[in-house]
């Protein structure tokens, strides 16, 4: 059973890494240049802070999920990592839910404040913010997998029923 349960553990661990690092990579590399009205800007994630906060995030995971897959083995490390990984649910969770709030903005705009859309002028932007978003929601949902299965693990003695 020990098997299985860290079995378990190591794969939702590498896939959560995966994703993050998938989000992590995309979202840096996502860049455009847009012409209108002879006017020249430049979409990148560094110029929205929720963009910048979601990529520390993520890196930040990615290296705790490094670190919890070589040190998870110590027994006296498992209660802290419960803890940790339930600090990084809430971590990924919160950036992506601030991260969609921006890119919401940016594709449909906001005509209450005068924002316009800027999907249309840099798609492929756009186009990558939206992969890096779903590989980080990806991410965020593992790591609940990966808490809600070691809660369910650590706690599993205390719910046994006995003869």
């Amino acid at each position: 059973m020990a098997k299985i349960r860290k079995a378990v553990t190591v794969t939702l661990r590498l896939l959560a890494l995966a994703a993050t690092v998938v989000a992590v990579v995309i979202m840096a590399t996502s860049k455009e240049t847009a012409h209108v009205l002879n006017l020249t800007f430049t979409a990148k994630f560094t110029h929205t802070p929720a963009f910048k906060y979601y990529v520390v995030v993520e890196a930040i995971a990615g290296f705790y999920t490094v670190l919890a897959l070589l040190l998870a083995s110590k027994s006296l490390l498992s209660r802290l990592t419960l803890i940790l990984d339930l600090v990084v649910a809430m971590l990924l969770t919160s950036s992506i839910a601030a991260a969609l709030a921006i890119a919401q903005v940016g594709k449909q705009g906001n005509s209450h404040a005068g924002w316009l859309p800027i999907c249309g002028q840099v798609p492929r932007y756009c186009d990558k913010l939206v992969v890096s978003l779903v590989a980080g929601f990806v991410a965020a949902l593992v790591y609940l997998l990966l808490l809600v299965y070691t809660l369910r693990a650590a706690l599993h003695p205390v719910f046994a029923i006995k003869p």
